[in-house]
């Protein structure tokens, strides 16, 4: 059966209420035909007045442009901790249950905000693990993968770092060597070569580190020469 026009117009719900949220000031509770019906964010409500009708269809699309809204604020508190990798963000909006249309419109939205950038992302997780707690390439590598970044932008970052695995060894070990100041050198080479070596730094990276920073510490070259690392 054909529906006249005064009938679509009728299937049409008009506004009568637009009221703040008393807990959530960034929300607003929108009531159709006298009733509440939805709660939209702010900015997705803000060309929406008492009188207008609304569509299903304009209803559909005011409640999903509203949940990418939530989830584009949810990912930028996300992000206020620390950058994330793309596929960290995706995991965290999994988590939270956004519909593949909402998690691809939100993940779109931050790059175009240059908020995503796993580049970018690669080069400061690096940099700040060199500066704070020197690592290996390897465990590097291993770091970013499990974040989801590709070979080559790992790769690259870590090329562009500049700093190879002798000079974070020794960064490393520079940060701890003051607890065995008074140790000698069995218990020097043990618990600070451990220590190395759980940041994935090689075995002959770590007897040269030891060797030469001991040397350095002792102001004189009393150590073994061929004194290497074994457990």
């Amino acid at each position: 059966m054909v529906m006249g026009h005064g009938c679509l117009l009728r299937m049409k719900k008009t506004i009568t209420e637009i009221s703040a949220q008393k807990r959530n000031r960034r929300r607003v509770n929108i009531s159709l035909d006298g009733s509440y019906a939805f709660s939209l964010d702010r900015l997705t409500a803000a060309w929406l007045q008492v009188g207008r009708e609304l569509s299903d269809a304009e209803i559909e699309k005011l409640q999903m442009s509203d949940e990418v809204e939530v989830g584009f604020n949810q990912a930028l508190n996300f992000l206020s901790y620390r950058s994330r990798s793309a596929t960290e963000m995706t995991r965290y909006l999994e988590g939270k249950g956004y519909a593949p249309s909402t998690l691809k419109a939100v993940l779109a939205r931050l790059e175009e905000e240059g908020l995503l950038n796993d580049e970018r992302f690669a080069r400061e997780w690096i940099e700040n693990r060199n500066t704070f707690r020197p690592r290996s390439h390897s465990q590097l590598r291993a770091e970013l993968r499990f974040k989801g970044l590709a070979e080559s932008s790992i790769e690259s970052a870590l090329e562009e770092s500049g700093v190879d695995d002798a000079t974070l060894a020794m960064a490393a070990a520079r940060k701890q060597a003051h607890r065995y100041l008074s140790s000698d050198y069995e218990i020097y080479r043990k618990k600070l070569g451990n220590a190395l070596l759980r940041r994935g730094f090689s075995y002959a990276t770590v007897n040269e580190t030891l060797r030469t920073l001991w040397n350095e510490m002792q102001h004189t070259e009393t150590v073994e020469p061929n004194k290497t690392w074994s457990n």
